[in-house]
């Protein structure tokens, strides 16, 4: 018999301002055990170094975690110039160390140029990509180096919002991106082309997907509503699971169609697009869950929400 998951069925995303210093994992599982929540996953690692935007997924939401994976995403960074670590960031162990005095910010402007549209990438061995099932970070922590692939990513957006000279010159970038971007790569590769090294000294996401910082909500203020037992206030704060799938068409279906769909079958919806994903909703506006066109113009059900647990 299958062991009765712990915590109460909670459905929704949330999403995290999470702190410096703490992991992912661990941001997830402090989350999980404020809304004592029996199942919850999150939707691609932050680096302890990282604060800000983590989507994490709750209860049936957990089913469309992929489209979060798979989303652009943005960040605010600040790049030290005249310093490489092991690590690409303020965590590893400094390399080599130049004088980065002699750089101006047209220079820079100038080399973040070939960092703008399609590039590409080699991942960083301090990243989370796995090797024969293991991370690069714990082969890297282990003194292993593996010889990695690169891989092409889109930047969207790459602006240079401040510049600060010095032996240790910095720069501010916000950027928008592709899956799969590593910042820490960026700011390798221009200290690189610059001459200098660089590293990254502060990381914030501010985009996944669709969710802002400003929708993010701190764990602080969680771990002040459950002192107080304020679990509804607690509860008030998961968006909907199809707020995850804002770029897919919508269709909509009567409640027959519903039932049927749910039932496994595929449907046929009038003026529905002719191929691919969509999400799926009732007339109503009930969210039922994601579908893809078939070749006869029917959608077929491909992950569909659970009700009345």
């Amino acid at each position: 018999m299958a062991r009765r998951r712990r915590g109460r069925p909670v459905d929704g995303i949330l999403v995290l301002d999470k702190p410096v210093g703490m992991s992912s994992n661990q941001a997830l599982q402090s989350a999980k055990r404020l809304f004592f929540a029996a199942k919850a996953g999150h939707t691609g690692s932050l680096d302890p170094l990282a604060t800000g935007v983590l989507p994490l997924c709750f209860g049936e939401a957990t089913k469309f975690s992929q489209y979060l994976l798979d989303a652009d995403k943005g960040y605010a960074s600040t790049f030290v110039l005249g310093q490489a670590t092991t690590t690409g960031d303020a965590e590893g162990e400094i390399t080599t160390t130049r004088d980065a005095s002699a750089l101006d910010e047209q220079q820079v402007e100038v080399a973040l140029e070939a960092f703008r549209g399609e590039i590409e990438q080699v991942p960083s061995m301090f990243s989370a990509i796995k090797q024969d099932g293991k991370p690069l970070y714990k082969l890297a922590r282990e003194g292993k180096a593996v010889e990695r692939k690169s891989r092409q990513v889109v930047i969207h957006r790459l602006e240079l919002k401040a510049f600060r000279s010095g032996e240790r010159a910095e720069i501010d970038i916000e950027i928008e991106c592709s899956k799969g971007t590593y910042v820490r790569s960026i700011a390798e590769d221009l200290g690189q082309a610059l001459g200098v090294g660089a590293h990254v000294s502060a990381l914030r996401r501010t985009a996944a997907g669709p969710f802002k910082l400003e929708d993010s909500v701190t764990l602080g203020t969680l771990e002040a509503l459950k002192a107080n037992d304020k679990l509804a206030e607690m509860d008030a704060l998961l968006l909907p699971a199809d707020n995850a799938l804002e770029d897919l068409p919508l269709v909509s279906l009567s409640e027959a169609g519903g039932y049927y769909l749910r039932q496994g079958q595929p449907v046929l919806v009038p003026n529905a697009p002719c191929d691919g994903m969509v999400r799926v909703a009732l007339d109503s506006g009930e969210f039922l869950g994601v579908g893809e066109i078939l070749d006869d113009g029917r959608v077929a059900p491909r992950r569909l929400v659970v009700t009345g647990r």
